[in-house]
């Protein structure tokens, strides 16, 4: 005789592997009733659900009685026909039993496969509309752990907990019941070997989560090993820079620790499951040995000694899970706990709630007495979400003070000055990427607080200096900005932008895959295919933050050729270091130290001196 090895035995060493300190955790209010709110839609499946599980829980105990039955209502005396009817209805249940397991683990992965798609769809919309501070701080293996094994251990509560739990409580009641009915005495001192299982395995269980942390902190450490050095950036440092027999060790080292860890684990599952074997064996050898001096006396029956030994066989599974299920329900809470502490995190830059589109058309940009200050951490970020938690230098100081400034519609303003003086944050208010802490920023007359993102997006392009590409097509790259383009759209983009025939001698044409974050292509031809998707989207604004900074002399050329035509025609407002790309702008503002120092257009500015006459000398020195 053995006991549950199969799913239920799973299930009890599952349990003991989980870290009982979560036990003691103490949940942020309300977590319990969130977490039921997630299931209230799936509610009509889960009630059926539970109906089966405990039916099935009434078929397990069902059989030994029926096989009692058979041996002392049929093969005792002699009776046929009682032995084949019973025989058939066991037959029966175990059809039954098998429908019904079919039919329970369908519905527990609908409910579980949709609690996850509910889950991870929430969390990925919410991640994308927090702040770029956010992504600056978070690690993104761990926002890539909430999408993944904290949602798939949120899922366990509505799946293997709910359907153990109940499964175990029904099993557990009906067969001590089934026992005690038979004979109460062998079932006392069958209850009275659990904790020569259970004590030991709680000393185990601490081991076993101890180990399986281990295991998983020293797996997430070479995960990110390997992420950072797999991809293209990660490698080419590595090649430059790196010394292999040092990596090798140094990741040797961390999978030489899984594998220990791993064999660990695997040694101690073993000990586990022959222990509850054991248990199981000693109940065996109590049942035949105690019940059979019984029946032999005429005390018990032979088809009670054998409905006995099977029902023991099932009563140490469901004993030992709900000793621990206070463990599983919390571990279950904390991972909803952990996906709700990203969800409450609400983005500082939200739409309004009654939005106002910006017009269409040729529009102007005004920023007025706009200030700005990096907000401190826990507004954007969660510790748990970074390497090491600590303030940025720039969290409280202001960035930009005290900013007036006019973008006529279809001028193009210059932003120049030193390194820091606040150039990038300017044009991300313009982008909306931030609000301001102070003032007003408007496009087309609409203040960007009472703007609909939708037409904001549509009004505004930018082009950085580090144009990134998804690793996908060229096709794909571009249609990001415009999915109802035409081919001959596509194409006039790619012509505006200087790169038609390129693309026509790529192997695959628009269909050529251009690598991570677009390394295929050179620095010159990225930036080209980026203002091909900004002519895509035809924005009413463009914003070019040092879209040439780190380009060669050709390939700034047949950028800046490709940027004339982008500007053609839109209000524009650049950011340059080198100032021969912005002696044409209507307007140059020089910005220092997050104030604007000079204003005017280029000859103004050099017959004026000051720092703008300063970096144009140090430039045209050098």
């Amino acid at each position: 005789m053995t006991i549950g090895t199969g799913m239920r035995g799973g299930m009890t060493y599952r349990s003991f592997t989980k870290d009982p300190s979560v036990r003691d955790h103490r949940l942020a209010a309300g977590t319990a009733r969130r977490v039921l709110g997630y299931g209230r839609p799936f509610l009509r499946e889960i009630v059926v659900y539970l109906a089966l599980t405990i039916l099935a829980g009434v078929l397990v105990t069902a059989v030994p009685l029926l096989l009692r039955r058979i041996i002392d209502n049929g093969v005792e005396v002699g009776d046929r026909d009682v032995v084949i009817r019973l025989g058939l209805v066991v037959a029966g249940i175990a059809f039954l039993e098998a429908l019904v397991t079919v039919t329970s683990r369908w519905l527990g992965s609908r409910i579980g496969e949709g609690l996850i798609l509910d889950l991870r769809a929430e969390v990925f919309s919410h991640v994308l509309r927090q702040p770029i501070a956010f992504f600056t701080r978070a690690q993104t293996g761990a926002l890539v752990s909430r999408l993944n094994s904290d949602v798939i251990g949120a899922q366990t509560a509505f799946t293997s907990i709910l359907s153990g739990l109940v499964s175990n409580v029904v099993q557990l009641v009906l067969i001590l019941a089934a026992l005690l009915s038979m004979s109460w005495q062998i079932t006392v001192l069958a209850l009275l070997l659990l904790p020569i299982f259970l004590v030991p395995a709680r000393f185990m269980g601490a081991r076993l989560s101890a180990l399986t942390r281990r295991q998983m902190g020293l797996n997430a450490d070479m995960h990110t090993r390997m992420t950072e050095r797999f991809n293209v950036a990660g490698a080419l440092l590595v090649r430059l820079f790196g010394r292999p027999e040092e990596e090798d060790e140094q990741y040797a080292v961390r999978a030489r620790g899984v594998r220990d860890a791993g064999v660990a684990i695997a040694v101690n599952r073993v000990v586990f499951m022959a222990g509850l074997g054991l248990v199981a064996s000693l109940a065996t050898a109590l049942v035949y040995g105690m019940g059979g001096l019984m029946a032999v006396a005429g005390e018990l029956t032979v088809g009670t000694l054998v409905a006995m030994a099977a029902l023991l066989s099932r009563l140490y599974g469901p004993l030992t899970a709900l000793s621990n299920v206070r463990v599983d329900i919390m571990t279950a809470l904390v991972s909803f706990e952990r996906i709700f502490e990203v969800l409450d995190l609400q983005p500082l830059v939200r739409e309004a709630q009654d939005p106002v589109d910006i017009p269409e058309g040729p529009v102007g940009v005004t920023l007025e007495d706009v200030s700005f200050a990096y907000p401190a951490a826990e507004e954007v970020s969660l510790a748990s979400l970074e390497q090491r938690p600590e303030a940025e230098t720039l969290d409280g100081r202001p960035v930009l003070e005290h900013l007036d400034v006019r973008v006529p519609a279809g001028s193009m303003v210059a932003l120049v000055g030193p390194s820091g003086a606040g150039k990038t944050t300017l044009t991300n208010l313009v982008a909306r990427l931030h609000d301001p802490t102070s003032g007003t920023v408007r496009i087309g007359g609409v203040d960007l607080r009472e703007a609909s993102m939708e037409s904001l997006r549509r009004t505004v392009g930018v082009v950085t200096q580090e144009a990134h590409m998804f690793n996908d097509t060229v096709r794909v790259n571009l249609l990001y900005a415009r999915p109802s383009a035409t081919e001959d759209e596509l194409w006039e983009a790619l012509r505006g932008a200087r790169i038609e025939e390129l693309v026509r001698r790529l192997p695959d044409g628009l269909e050529t895959v251009v690598g991570d974050r677009g390394h295929r292509l050179s620095g010159g031809e990225k930036q080209r295919l980026a203002i091909a998707r900004l002519l895509l989207k035809s924005p009413s604004v463009v914003v070019l933050d040092e879209a040439t900074a780190h380009l060669d002399s050709e390939s700034e050329a047949a950028v800046q050729r490709a940027l004339d035509q982008a500007l053609a025609g839109r209000t524009s407002m650049v950011i340059a270091h080198r100032l021969s790309t912005v002696r044409d702008a209507d307007l140059i503002l020089v910005l220092q130290h997050g104030r604007v120092v000079q204003r005017g257009t280029h000859e103004q500015l050099l017959a004026e001196g000051g720092l703008y006459r300063a970096l144009h000398d140090t430039q045209f020195r050098e």
